[in-house]
């Protein structure tokens, strides 16, 4: 089975991607697109010349990887996407092959964590829109990072009863510290990652944002909803 998981920046990702990434049966990869997404946008994001020199800039040679076989012959393959990552013109014909999964978290909290890495975010960078059109595309269950927070083993148990997985509690914890498939961008954005062995508590009220921060807010709350909706529970 391969796993493409697609979310947004700040969405409890990395903490999915360390929890399949610790069961024995299978590959983990981080990010497969973001040197090709850095390359093709001409975006500036935090260790950009580390990222474009580590990685496969190419899309195609990118997508035909996706579309290969599992890795280190593993059983099942976990690919961590951002939707934001996928522009116009990559070829998305290798997520047919996979089982796809939609992560989403409240945009007043992805907002609010991301605007601490990186200034001055554009509506785009936070992947809202591009994941409901994916959703459309590629349907597949959508779990919300809240409630994962709230009660891990029932959500996951949900989760991977939905995909035709086996449970194993190896997805609940993992040791402390960096991972082998670790993207190098990793110091910059994983260092609570890090820090945890499992996933964190559950979260507290909604953060308060003002300025352009809430303006972000209200455009991707009507596209958080619209999956909600749609939310395992």
């Amino acid at each position: 089975m391969k796993i493409a998981m697609w979310s947004g920046p700040r969405n409890l990702s990395t903490a999915m991607l360390y929890a399949f990434g610790n069961r024995s049966d299978f590959a983990a990869w981080d990010e497969p697109f973001y040197a090709a997404y850095l390359a093709q946008s001409g975006i500036d994001h935090p260790m950009r010349d580390e990222v474009l020199a580590a990685y496969e800039t190419d899309p195609e040679v990118i997508a035909r990887l996706c579309a290969g076989p599992v890795p280190d012959g593993k059983a099942h393959w976990y690919m961590k996407h951002m939707t934001f990552h996928m522009l116009p013109g990559f070829s998305l014909d290798w997520a047919e092959g996979c089982v796809n999964v939609h992560l989403i978290r409240h945009p007043a909290r992805v907002v609010a964590s991301y605007l601490a890495k990186r200034e001055n975010p554009a509506f785009d960078d936070i992947g809202f829109r591009q994941q409901v059109e994916f959703y459309h595309r590629f349907p597949g269950p959508v779990i919300d990072s809240a409630l994962i927070r709230r009660d891990p083993e029932t959500m996951l148990k949900k989760l991977c009863a939905e995909v035709g997985l086996d449970w194993d509690p190896a997805i609940l914890s993992w040791q402390a510290g960096p991972r082998d498939f670790d993207g190098v961008w990793a110091p910059h954005w994983y260092g609570a990652v890090h820090r945890s062995t499992g996933f964190a508590a559950a979260e507290g009220p909604l953060p308060e944002l003002d300025g352009p921060g809430a303006d972000l807010v209200r455009q991707a709350l009507p596209y958080y909803e619209e999956l909600s909706a749609r939310t395992l529970r």
